[in-house]
């Protein structure tokens, strides 16, 4: 079977995203959230993952890029609505999530394994340009 170039960068993008969730959701257990799902799909969009420590729930928008600082800035204004969007339906859903308060978090994954998160990343209401 021949290969064409553009699906196996395909698969080498996806397989480079699974492990940056990979890293991010290690990160959050470690730092004592416990990881409530992964690829969360909703009639919104995809949530890499959900996590809550304390009574809060974290939504998390992993990115994973040559540099953390590249990653940084990859959270798109539409992202961040897909993630507002999916918010409100993971909430209908699971009305005993969050219960002391919500945040949209970014987790920065570089290929050497370098994980950084942005706490409280973005809120309802700010900016998006």
């Amino acid at each position: 079977m021949v290969m064409n170039h553009a699906s196996q960068q395909g698969r080498t993008a996806h397989a480079t995203g699974i492990a940056a969730e990979d890293a991010a959701c290690a990160a959050l257990k470690a730092d004592g959230w416990t990881i409530l799902a992964r690829r969360l799909r909703t009639e919104a969009g995809e949530v890499d993952a959900v996590a809550e420590k304390d009574g809060i729930l974290a939504i998390v928008e992993v990115k994973s890029r040559r540099t953390l600082a590249e990653a940084a800035t990859a959270l798109t204004a539409r992202q961040r609505a897909r993630l507002i969007g999916a918010c409100d339906l993971i909430l209908a859903r699971n009305p005993a999530w969050g219960r002391n308060g919500v945040r949209f978090d970014a987790i920065m994954v570089d290929p050497a394994g370098r994980v950084r998160r942005i706490a409280d990343a973005f809120r309802i209401g700010d900016p998006t340009g």
